[in-house]
């Protein structure tokens, strides 16, 4: 008999501002014009209709007035809400410094100096948002009425693969250029990439490259290790990505379970893990999946455990900080990677947290990063192509390499639109000083190592295909 399920565990709200205070102060970091925001609007879903373009136009919603619209799509509700609310903090900060407000942020570290503060081509920003409620449907939905209501000529977020995929398939074929947000899946970028899509966030290869390594070095090459998986294209292949890597060098796959991605109570996958044999337990889960099956497996008394003569061990192969707050002390020794941290110490970075700490009153999240780097890739793109035609942008992506936002010197591969950059190994702090200060950097993990030829078998089958403008 299984014990009685436990309420889904909530990430919480944003830490009290003085926490940050005191570490701005213990940094040496200014703090200037504190702003107190509120909720950011949300564009309503509109009916699904086919798009059309006018004949007069080159492209879809080329911009003719003295502004451009951006459409940020993320998951204000749902088990990635966490996440999709610091995406929208980031677009919004993005916004601010290419309208020229604020300290610019990343601007002033970026390789690119062709954006200057004074909107994008001259034109000032503004900014649409919508739910995608980490449902494909929905955020298709919400997608579409951002381009043919609004007219947004291009669309960034997301915090789910399968709404990643799903909204960069409706830009392919609206002709809009997709600058996603969190998507972690191999296919992004394999066999369902589009030649309209972009993608800055690492994915499941890169996570298993990073991990193996140091998961022999602290946990040894002999292991059995059970997999609980999110059922939807991210969890597949991250289980397959970390599977792989963690094989080639010794370990046994004992079973890999496939769990709903709205389930909010694990107790009846874990339970079964005591008797498998299994002395490492790999959660293929993020965000609040990540929170719930995590502390469940501890309430279980998994990390008590000597299987095998070994203590039993946990593995989360996708972190977060956001997610590191939500499990609290069942984090502490766990091993994850990550795209970014807000402790890196490269101008960019610092840069980044100084602007994001000082409108927000808190340190930016990976998926703050992700998303105030792809608007401002989009805007630079299109300042060096001197267009907003979706061909030209994507033309002067392809194949850009650059410096200044993060992670070290970063390539936009020509032939999947990947990003190619280091990867953090992280671990969960034993004795963290406050609650921002939750995972530490174990190993930044060289580019070089994490990177795999264009038809490498995980990312096999699917076609770039060619440019859209939709007209």
């Amino acid at each position: 008999m299984h014990p009685k399920p436990k309420p889904a565990i909530s990430l919480g709200p944003a830490a009290p501002r003085h926490q940050w205070e005191d570490f701005m102060s213990k940094n040496n970091l200014t703090r200037r014009n504190v702003v107190k925001t509120g909720m950011i609007g949300s564009a309503g879903l509109a009916t699904p209709m086919i798009f059309t373009a006018s004949s007069a136009a080159a492209f879809t919603n080329e911009p003719t007035g003295s502004t451009v619209t951006l459409g940020f799509n993320v998951p204000q509700t749902g088990p990635y809400a966490d996440e999709g609310a610091d995406e929208l903090r980031a677009f919004e900060l993005a916004v601010e410094h290419l309208n020229g407000g604020g300290d610019a942020g990343m601007m002033n570290t970026f390789s690119s100096k062709a954006l200057k503060g004074s909107g994008i081509l001259g034109k000032e920003v503004k900014y649409v948002t919508g739910d995608t409620q980490t449902k494909s449907d929905a955020a298709r939905a919400s997608a579409k009425s951002m381009i043919e209501k609004d007219g947004a000529v291009m669309i960034s977020g997301g915090s789910s693969s399968g709404v990643a995929i799903a909204v960069q398939g409706l830009c392919q074929e609206a002709g809009v250029i997709f600058m996603s947000g969190l998507t972690h899946s191999n296919d992004t970028t394999g066999k369902d990439k589009k030649a309209n899509g972009f993608r800055h966030f690492f994915n499941g290869y890169m996570s298993g490259a990073a991990l193996a390594p140091v998961l022999k070095n602290a946990y040894g090459s002999d292991r059995n290790a059970y997999h609980l998986t999110a059922d939807y294209t991210w969890g597949w292949t991250q289980q397959e990505s970390i599977a792989a890597a963690t094989e080639a060098m010794g370990w046994n796959t004992v079973n890999n379970v496939l769990t709903p991605l709205a389930a909010t109570d694990f107790s009846s996958y874990i339970a079964p893990v005591l008797n498998s044999g299994a002395d490492v337990l790999v959660l293929n889960h993020y965000g609040g999946n990540m929170v719930n099956s995590l502390t469940n497996a501890v309430q279980f008394g998994l990390r008590d455990k000597v299987i095998n003569n070994k203590d039993f061990e946990i593995v989360v192969p996708l972190y977060s900080r956001l997610m590191a707050r939500g499990a609290g002390e069942n984090a502490k020794g766990i091993f994850g990677s990550t795209n970014w941290h807000w402790s890196l110490t490269d101008e960019g970075s610092k840069a980044f947290v100084r602007s994001f700490g000082t409108k927000y009153g808190f340190p930016p999240s990976q998926a703050a990063h992700t998303c105030y780097v792809q608007t401002m890739l989009y805007a630079d793109a299109v300042e060096r192509a001197g267009s907003f035609n979706p061909c030209a942008v994507a033309e002067a992506l392809e194949g850009f390499e650059f410096d200044g936002l993060g992670n070290g010197p970063t390539l936009y591969r020509a032939e999947d639109h990947q990003c190619f950059k280091d990867v953090l190994v992280m671990k969960g702090k034993e004795n963290p000083t406050s609650e921002f200060d939750l995972l530490e950097i174990v190993e930044v993990t060289p580019r070089a190592q994490v990177e795999y030829a264009v038809d490498h078998p995980m990312f096999a089958g699917g076609s770039l295909g060619t440019c859209s403008t939709g007209a």
